[in-house]
């Protein structure tokens, strides 16, 4: 049998295939099952114990070595986003107004070729091993979702170790991969704010009770609110993306009602970012005479590596590629991940990998999200081998 590294070559066409036709059938959400059809086919006849989602279209799979041991889980996200692609791809969406512009497509795809390469490597395998592929990552908290039914004791031990991959369309060149210790990426909140107040004619405020003032005067205090009560060093952003109030230049309306998308880097910010945003709302409301109503919607938790496991995973792409494929990242992402709910219950490394095209710089290629992201499939073997490996090695340690 050869190298993972070249098994993963041989397989590499198919590998394409498979990430180009969930890309041009994207699916978005929690219910999936275009997706998950096409992950079931790429796994079928493989040594695996397959189980699929309940309330939503998940795929999990699990993998037993030949030799007892530990366990640890390969996670791989399904989903796409309401974007309408402009890439003019030959493979792109088929589907209007739906896209995958986020890179789950690759992500799946190299979870499945893990699947391909560890299955043919049962016998060198001590422990086991969990496929995770997961819908609804984009707003959905699908992988809460999955954990609450059974994900992590699938294999019937919880694992000892998690790993998952998230591709990027710029930024990062091509093949380069990067992680850091602590939090990588943020928590993500919405906070919804009702000003209530009491309509009446534009020419008479002195009658009426005008939201509008006291919501504006809010929004302005929200920034200032960051830059005094938070630490620099772990910092806090608050963007308002959304206000609305009136229907005309001369009535003064009820309401002024926004929302807001709040991130933080620590649990212990995040609490304090609340309360502090919950009173300043309140407050400011009540200085004008009027009340207000505030609704947080959580969202994710902020995203915390294991130290252990990142310098594991820095040792293994060195390895497989050469350390110069490796760099550390000073600064968490500002971005959220659904992965922090595996994390927070299982040490592990969450990493991202370049997957900008030769032809683009990758300091303005489009990025994530964007209607004009393009992905690389060159990175679909080495992401598959580098899944695969972390697997193998951390059962073998």
């Amino acid at each position: 049998m050869g190298e993972v590294r070249d098994d993963a070559a041989q397989i590499s066409g198919e590998l394409v295939e498979l990430r180009q036709a969930i890309h041009a059938d994207p699916e978005i959400g929690l219910d999936l099952p275009r997706t998950q059809e096409k992950v079931l086919a790429a796994i079928d006849g493989l040594p695996l114990e397959v189980t699929t989602g309940r309330a939503l279209s998940s795929v999990t799979a699990v993998l037993r070595g030949t030799r007892p041991g530990e366990t640890v889980l390969l996670r791989g996200d399904m989903d796409a986003l309401p974007v309408t692609e402009a890439t003019g791809l030959p493979y792109a969406s088929r589907n209007d107004g739906v896209m995958h512009a986020c890179g789950h497509d690759l992500h799946t795809a190299m979870l499945a070729g893990a699947a391909r390469l560890l299955a043919a490597r049962r016998g060198e395998l001590a422990g086991n091993v969990i496929f995770m592929f997961q819908p609804g990552e984009e707003s959905y908290a699908g992988a809460e979702r999955m954990i609450s039914e059974g994900v992590l004791d699938a294999a019937g031990s919880r694992p000892v170790a998690a790993f998952g991959l998230h591709v990027a369309s710029g930024l990062l060149p091509l093949g380069m991969l990067t992680s850091r210790d602590g939090t990588m990426m943020a928590s993500a909140d919405t906070m919804e704010v009702t000003v209530q107040g009491h309509g009446g004619h534009g020419s008479q405020p002195h009658r009426a009770a005008d939201p509008i003032p006291a919501a504006c005067e809010i929004v302005t205090a929200l920034q200032t609110l960051v830059t005094r009560r938070f630490d620099v060093f772990d910092p806090v952003v608050i963007t308002v993306g959304s206000f609305h109030a009136g229907t005309a230049s001369n009535v003064i309306p009820d309401q002024a009602q926004f929302s807001t998308t709040m991130r933080s880097f620590s649990a212990g910010t995040r609490t304090v970012m609340q309360e502090a945003a919950y009173r300043l709302v309140h407050d400011i409301a009540s200085a004008h005479g009027l009340s207000a109503t505030v609704d947080f919607v959580d969202s994710y938790p902020v995203t915390v590596n294991d130290a252990a496991e990142v310098t594991f995973a820095e040792r293994t792409v060195g390895e497989l590629f050469g350390g110069e494929r490796f760099v550390r990242t000073p600064f968490p992402i500002t971005g959220s991940e659904d992965f922090s709910y595996v994390l927070n219950e299982v040490p592990g490394a969450f990493i991202m990998l370049g997957a900008c095209p030769p032809d683009a710089d990758p300091a303005t290629a489009p990025f994530n999200h964007s209607a004009d992201a393009v992905f690389d499939d060159a990175v679909l073997a080495d992401g598959a081998t580098l899944l695969a490996e972390l697997a193998l090695r951390r059962l073998a340690g």
